[in-house]
């Protein structure tokens, strides 16, 4: 009797452990380039993914009021994480998932000026921006890991 309790007990703290799959990799191979619609709102139909990005522009721009003709480019790292820049941002923006939402992780500054043509790689284990044609870094979840 005590080994059938024993091994009952056993078996239902097996099934309670966590569970971990590694390695993952959540990188997406490449880029998406999302208009903003009227609502403020972009959307990937092949992720099945959608946010509203109007407090990404007003953290940037302090303005969110017309965004219909925005453009925002978006990629998934290898570890996860959402990186998002539109053109003129002088940041980009990493964001981790948190209870349905995206959470500010780290706002990586770019330049005083702005860059008016991003564009993102995926460099495993980081990501690449790009200004139009010229290479400007490297990156990861935690900033700039180095000029090319």
């Amino acid at each position: 009797m005590r080994f059938l309790i024993s091994l009952f007990i056993t078996l239902s703290l097996i099934g309670c452990a966590s569970v971990t799959l590694e390695p993952a990799d959540f990188a997406w191979p490449v880029e998406s380039v999302l208009n903003v619609d009227s609502t403020g709102t972009i959307q990937e139909n092949r992720f099945s993914f959608s946010v509203n990005v109007k407090p990404l522009f007003f953290a940037e721009k302090q303005d969110s009021t017309e965004l219909s003709m925005e453009t925002v480019r978006i990629i998934r790292g290898v570890k996860g994480y959402y990186y998002m820049i539109a053109p003129g941002f002088k940041n980009i923006y990493v964001f981790n998932v948190n209870n349905g939402a995206m959470v500010l992780y780290n706002k990586i500054f770019i330049s005083e000026i702005g860059i008016e043509l991003p564009a993102f790689n995926q460099r495993s284990p980081n990501i690449e921006l790009l200004d139009g044609e010229k290479h400007l870094f490297y990156l990861n979840a935690d900033g700039k890991q180095g000029e090319k």
